[in-house]
């Protein structure tokens, strides 16, 4: 699977589960809200450590063609 899709699917499940999270928060209460609001930041954290990683490896790889 390619980097850049790798961590727009992170972030699109992170999107998903702040929604689900909005929703529990309505409907049933905070505890069921909270579960789906870690889930949530875990795809966010995620995300963002691969994003950098990508980065990372990005500039390696320009630097070594130099």
């Amino acid at each position: 699977m390619n980097k850049k899709t790798t961590v727009t699917l992170y972030y699109l499940a992170s999107v998903l589960f702040y929604i689900v999270a909005i929703t529990k928060f309505i409907n049933s209460g905070f505890s069921s809200g909270v579960i789906w609001l870690c889930l949530g930041s875990a795809c966010l954290c995620f995300g963002a450590s691969a994003q950098s990683k990508n980065k990372r490896s990005d500039d390696e790889d320009t630097s070594n063609k130099k």
